[in-house]
């Protein structure tokens, strides 16, 4: 039951729109520009300005322009992981803290981890996941994903 649960939930978030909402324009001069703005219109915009400008290829062989040049190729799962946690972030907290609850069987299918392990390590950790009380999803997921040493 759980394991039909987790994956409900997952394809739920696949095929939210809202998982489309993080930026998905990458690094380069028109996402900096155009930083903060929501929207087709502005994506539309950056993507254009930094697949033109050739912008995205200096800034990461830089590290300007909002790049890194040792980031990684996400893929989504960082995405997925992210739009679940916007909306369950109290009750991680609370799931991690325990190291048992709901939270974890669907972060660990999103995840393809076994739940034991996305348990254990939120619980051994939570004060690296949540590193104060203002600490924020992209921060939470991003600190979870690294403990789990998972590609995004």
């Amino acid at each position: 039951m759980k394991k039909l649960m987790t994956l409900a939930a997952a394809g739920f978030l696949l095929a939210s729109t809202q998982a489309m909402a993080i930026d998905s324009t990458g690094c380069g001069l028109g996402s900096t520009l155009w930083k903060g703005h929501r929207g087709a219109g502005p994506q539309l915009l950056a993507v254009t300005t930094n697949g033109t400008s050739g912008s995205q290829s200096f800034g990461i062989t830089s590290g300007s322009l909002g790049c890194d040049p040792n980031g990684r190729i996400t893929g989504g799962t960082g995405k997925v992981l992210f739009v679940f946690l916007e909306n369950n972030m109290e009750q991680y907290a609370f799931d991690a803290s325990r190291g048992e609850g709901e939270t974890l069987y669907t972060i660990a299918g999103i995840l393809g981890r076994p739940v034991e392990e996305v348990a254990t390590v939120s619980k051994e950790n939570f004060n690296t996941i949540f590193s104060d009380e203002n600490t924020d999803v992209l921060t939470v997921a991003t600190n979870l994903m690294n403990l789990l040493n998972v590609q995004a």
